[in-house]
């Protein structure tokens, strides 16, 4: 590596004319570390690590070193002096100088980063960036509360868990949004701690704010619908039966064969079939009588199918009912960004499915499907609650 010269450096310019040139390749490292600081510094709101910024002036050095050199070969002048004893101290030292200015000149950058910062105004823009501001550094750190709540609709989980979450510190990639981090903080307790449901609130700065948990749904009884039990019996389905399907019992005795009530299919083992029948036609089910099941092409009940569902989501259903505003005037369906299923007046019949323009009144008692979460905050901007539909509603 070789600076553009007809003579070899240190033969014709001298010793100071060298130190010169370091110094000025020493300055335009320091002036490279700088604006490297500076843009670190500027993005990631941290401070750079000393070995990119001395990696950063040592490649601008090395950089205009080679193409000095390249430039001499391609004029023919100094092509072959590359191993001249001059030559090779005078690269040593450009790279020696650099190395030592480097660090010096990424301290300039990052302290005027910071101060620039400081008197720029970034200050009172940091709300409207906070989503980001988190999110691009090595890492998300994310400490759960000391105090855990349980969640009101949900069975509550296990002290011992709570006594494990509580304090924690859990850590997630970095450059995530809030809502993605929310989306990962509540997959990872459910995965690694076996929660079932989370209630959760993050602060822009990725902070939580508000925890509550509840227990994980098992066996068959949460996805029974109001009304109903589950119940085996010795019984012979088709073959091409499955779990779901809409199935007819059947017994047979000396008067002939006799329907004994309609019921949905959950499970079949050998000879024994799990059904799901009406609390009230159970007991016309005998022990000690086998059945033949028979297959009907129908759907379930869209009422069963929705309770179901409705049992086994992360969504609830809860009942706010709307306060009086200072203004008198009330925002619309369309307005509260959530599932309204059904308005019931305070002197009216219910109106399902309700228009999302319809205009809502004090005293309206609001049907609402959504997370906790979200249920909190509409009781906190549009009423109070009065209650979440249960198992018995």
């Amino acid at each position: 590596m070789q600076v553009a010269t007809e003579e070899p450096l240190g033969a014709e310019t001298g010793f100071v004319g060298d130190a010169l040139y370091i110094l000025g390749l020493a300055f335009a490292a320091a002036v490279v570390a700088a604006v490297g600081a500076f843009a670190y510094r500027w993005y990631f709101r941290e401070r750079p690590p000393r070995g990119l910024t001395v990696l950063l002036g040592l490649s601008a050095v090395v950089l205009y070193l080679n193409t000095a050199k390249l430039s001499d070969i391609a004029l023919g002048n100094g092509g072959d002096e590359l191993f001249v004893v001059g030559n090779v101290l005078f690269n040593l030292g450009a790279l020696a100088a650099a190395t030592v200015a480097a660090p010096v000149g990424a301290q300039v950058g990052d302290t005027l980063a910071r101060n620039t910062s400081a008197f720029s105004g970034v200050r009172e823009i940091e709300g409207e960036v906070s989503r980001v501001v988190r999110s691009v550094g090595r890492v998300i750190s994310v400490t759960l509360p000391d105090e855990i709540d349980d969640m009101a609709e949900y069975d509550p989980v296990a002290d011992a868990t709570k006594e494990a979450l509580a304090g924690k510190t859990l850590l997630f990639p970095r450059r995530l949004t809030v809502a993605e981090l929310r989306e990962r903080l509540v997959a990872r307790l459910r995965e690694d701690y076996g929660v079932g449901h989370v209630d959760l609130d993050l602060t822009d700065d990725g902070e939580v704010e508000y925890l509550a948990l509840g227990s994980r749904l098992a066996g068959i009884g949460p996805t029974l619908a109001p009304g109903g039990v589950a119940v085996a019996v010795r019984a012979d389905p088709s073959l091409d039966a499955s779990p779901g399907d809409t199935v007819q019992v059947w017994r047979t005795d000396d008067e002939g064969p006799a329907r004994v009530l309609t019921g949905e299919l959950r499970a079949t083992t050998d000879d024994t079939a799990t059904l799901a029948v009406d609390e009230a036609e159970v007991d016309r089910l005998d022990g000690a009588q086998s059945y033949r099941l028979v297959t009907l092409p129908v759907d379930p009940g869209v009422d069963r199918q929705f309770a179901a569902l409705l049992r086994t989501a992360d969504e609830t259903m809860g009942v706010i009912s709307v306060a009086e505003t200072d203004s008198g005037t009330h925002a619309t369906v369309g307005d509260l960004a959530t599932t309204v299923v059904a308005i019931r007046p305070a002197d009216g019949l219910v109106e399902a499915i309700p228009p999302r323009s319809r205009e809502l009144s004090t005293g309206d008692a609001l049907y609402v499907i959504a997370r906790p979460d979200e249920l909190r905050r509409l009781e906190r901007t549009v009423g109070t609650a009065t209650g979440t539909v249960g198992d018995d509603d």
